[in-house]
This record gives C-alpha cells, sequence and structure tokens, in this order.
C-alpha cells in the first residue's frame, strides 16, 4: 500500500514537470476558473427577479424591476413552459409566493382560481358569482390583489371577497350592489381594489357619498365611504406628492384624490366621457405629474396634471392636455421621460412633458403592454407578442412571435423570470430569463 501511494506521489510530481501539463495548471486552469465564477457572479448580478401580485405589477405601474430578461427570441417566441385550459374573462394573472391566481368563467359560474406558477397545476378555485354576460365581452374583468394571508377580488356582478391564498376559504365579503342598492356599470364591474396600509379602498357604485369606499382588509369592516359619481373603470393608485399621500380614483366624469385614510375629497379634475368610459389606469410620473386618457371624447382623448400644494391644501392643473392618446382599455407605461402606450389602434411614443408624439407603430390593435429591462413587453388584441425597445428615437422591434390566438384583451404579467398571458380560453406561462435559454442552446 505504502509502495503504490508513493509511486502514486512520483507519477504526479513527473506529469507536473512536464512543460505541457505545467503550463495548462499555471495558466489555462486558472483563466478557466476565473472565467466560471465571473460568468456565475454576472448571471446572479443580471437576473433580478420579484413577484407580480397585483393589478400592473409590484407598484401598479406596468414596471417590472426584473433585469436578464431574453431579448433575442427563436422563431416561436420563448419557450413555453406550461399551458392551461381557462375560461372566458379579462383578469390580469398575479404572482405571489409561488402561486398565481386569476378569475375566470365556467358554465354559468364565475370563479376565482389559484395555480401552481411554476407548473400551471391548479391549486383551488372558489365560485365568486354568476357568469356575466355583457355584448362587449363575457366574464370577470377585477384582477386579484395577493398581500399577506390574503387575496382579494371582486366579481363582474360586484361581490367583494377577501380569501385565503393558499385554500380559497372566504374570510369575508360584501355584495357591493346589494349593500350599497346601486346598480352596476354597464360593462360589468371592473375596477381593481388597492391597498393602503390597514385599508382595502374599492370603487363603489355610484351612490351618495358611497363612490369610494374603504374597508378593514383584515376583518371586512368597512372604515369609510366618500363622493358621488357615477362610476369609471378605472383602477385606483396610492400617490405621494409634495408629502401629500393621496389615492387617486378615475370616475366616469373626473379624477378624484383622497386622503386614503379617511375619504376626505382633496381635488377634482371634471372628465366627462361618453358612457362614462374611463378605464386605463392614470399614470403617476415626476414627482408631481399624473397623466390619464379615455377614447372618448376624441378632441381631447388625454392629459398630464401637475399636483400643487399651497397652504396645506392641494390642487391640479393643466400642464397639456390634447388627442395624440386615446386610451380604450389598454393603460400606458412611464420610461426615462416618456409614454409608451396604444392609442386606439396604434402603439406609440409621446413625450411625457409636452405631448408631442415621437413615434407610432401599427399591427397590435389595442394591445397591451409592460416595461421590463428596458423594453416594451407588448401584447397585440389577437395575440402576437413583441419585444420593442423602449426609446424616444424611433420604433425599435427586438423580436416577436404568434403565441396565442383569440382576443387577448389582458395585459401581461412578468414575475420571477416568467411571463404569464391569457385569452378566453388558457393561459400560458413563458420562461423569459436569457440565462436559462443560453443553457439551452448549450446542451443541445
Amino acid at each position: 500500500m505504502q509502495r503504490s501511494l508513493s509511486a502514486a506521489r512520483v507519477g504526479m510530481q513527473t506529469l507536473f514537470f512536464m512543460p505541457q501539463f505545467k503550463n495548462f495548471c499555471l495558466t489555462i486552469l486558472p483563466l478557466f476558473c476565473s472565467f466560471h465564477f465571473a460568468f456565475n457572479a454576472q448571471t446572479k448580478t443580471n437576473h433580478v427577479q420579484h413577484d407580480w401580485p397585483q393589478w400592473r405589477g409590484p407598484n401598479r405601474d406596468g414596471i417590472s424591476r426584473e433585469a436578464g430578461i431574453l431579448k433575442t427570441w427563436p422563431k416561436d417566441g420563448p419557450k413555453v413552459l406550461w399551458r392551461v385550459p381557462l375560461g372566458e374573462g379579462y383578469s390580469s394573472i398575479s404572482i405571489a409566493n409561488g402561486l398565481a391566481y386569476t378569475m375566470y368563467d365556467d358554465g354559468n359560474d364565475e370563479f376565482l382560481a389559484c395555480f401552481d406558477a411554476l407548473t400551471g397545476k391548479r391549486r383551488w378555485r372558489v365560485r365568486t358569482d354568476n357568469k356575466y354576460r355583457n355584448s362587449w365581452g363575457n366574464g370577470p374583468r377585477v384582477t386579484p390583489l395577493v398581500e399577506g394571508n390574503l387575496v382579494y377580488t371582486v366579481s363582474a356582478h360586484a361581490r367583494l371577497y377577501a380569501c385565503d391564498a393558499k385554500t380559497g376559504a372566504v374570510k369575508w365579503q360584501h355584495d357591493l350592489a346589494k349593500e350599497l342598492n346601486d346598480a352596476i356599470p354597464d360593462l360589468g364591474y371592473s375596477n381593481s381594489p388597492i391597498i393602503d396600509g390597514e385599508l382595502l379602498l374599492v370603487t363603489g357604485l355610484g351612490g351618495t357619498n358611497r363612490s369610494l369606499i374603504a374597508f378593514e382588509k383584515n376583518t371586512g369592516r368597512r372604515v369609510w365611504s366618500s363622493h358621488q359619481d357615477h362610476p369609471g373603470y378605472s383602477s385606483p393608485i396610492i400617490i405621494s406628492a409634495h408629502g401629500v399621500r393621496q389615492a387617486v380614483f378615475f370616475t366616469g366624469t373626473k379624477i378624484v384624490a383622497v386622503s386614503p385614510a379617511d375619504g376626505k375629497v382633496m381635488w377634482t379634475y371634471p372628465w366627462r366621457t361618453d358612457s362614462f368610459e374611463n378605464v386605463a389606469t392614470p399614470v403617476f410620473f415626476s414627482n408631481d405629474k399624473l397623466f390619464f386618457s379615455s377614447a372618448h371624447p376624441k378632441e381631447a382623448g388625454s392629459a398630464v396634471l401637475q399636483i400643487k400644494a399651497t397652504n396645506g391644501k392641494v390642487n391640479a392643473e393643466t400642464v397639456w392636455k390634447n388627442n395624440i392618446m386615446q386610451h380604450h382599455f389598454a393603460s400606458s407605461v412611464f420610461y426615462d421621460g416618456f409614454l409608451y402606450g396604444t392609442d386606439r389602434a396604434i402603439l406609440k411614443c409621446v413625450e411625457a412633458g409636452t405631448g408631442r408624439e415621437m413615434w407610432k407603430q401599427r399591427g397590435f390593435g389595442e394591445g397591451s403592454l409592460i416595461f421590463a429591462d428596458g423594453h416594451l413587453i407588448v401584447l397585440g388584441t389577437g395575440g402576437n407578442l413583441t419585444l420593442v425597445e423602449a426609446t424616444p428615437a424611433a420604433y425599435k422591434e427586438k423580436a416577436g412571435a404568434q403565441v396565442l390566438s383569440g382576443k387577448c384583451f389582458t395585459a401581461p404579467s412578468l414575475a420571477n423570470g416568467k411571463l404569464y398571458l391569457r385569452n378566453e380560453s388558457e393561459m400560458i406561462c413563458l420562461d423569459l430569463v436569457e440565462a436559462n435559454f443560453r443553457q439551452r442552446q448549450l446542451t443541445h
């Protein structure tokens, strides 16, 4: 045994002193190791991920903080990790803690459902209402909101739910139409709720002092209600301008900013539209600017307001107003001084400070978009998915593929490197991590 070890030691010493092997150990091997660790470090640095727990993402602005997304696609698009059957509806997909939530119809019923975000396997579903039928489209409209152990949503017939996020067990609920003695909007209840602190803020149904409502998020107790206006179809946002926290609602006839704590109206800005069709979510930018848009009236489809605070009072003044951007239902995103969104059936880039059009491109219908890693991820209403560089210089398409068919009116969701999309019959999950794509290329 001792002689064998000695022989092996002599053999290794002899091999090390051979010029070729010595050069390999002293030069090539260290370089390989350095490259290996540098590659891993670079991958970890560039690959940033997060959840998408509510309507329009973490900050409710359509902006993802993810980095390292795939920017060169195969002909058929990013790899499909899974696809599952789904029913009618326009609820987008919220992702939190490894679970994905959305709403859809099945038969004559409407459901809130939870899926495994990695596999697409359904974990649970809970019936929320009767099927909603409308000539403009059937099914639920609201996007679930996930916070802590609860998931919140509202049916198209205006039934508000708080359910256990892991099991679907209903913790509390309110039938808004019955309790408020008001009618649901003509196109169905479409306003996704929002949380501020301990309160869940929702759009009411238009009655006196109950157009805007706040509930205690854990118990469902009504804390306040205020304002009177016909409801629109837009979802509220929470902003802070000049140190003043505000909940901004786009109702049927105006922009309304209230105190999230007690519902006191701070300021309003009139914006009457045909059939109260204010749908797209406003966009807050540059610390005190608010952009909003609707398709009607045609002569003034969009505006930017500047929020000001003087002697303890808050108001809003017009910065610009024109018809350069007219949103039917898809919301814009703001990046580096510019707004990107669909003006009816045209994708546009507009200078946020002036309302000046920078470029436009057809081919998406009234498609929806989000922003990630310097790019726009645009889903056309016909199921064409496109990656566009977010630059005012020109329309620069980087990749594209036909990934769905039928009517695609639901905005994409991006969480933990995966892109979630749906139409009226299925939901799909795409792998958008560039490192995963490169790894697949190496193994094949």
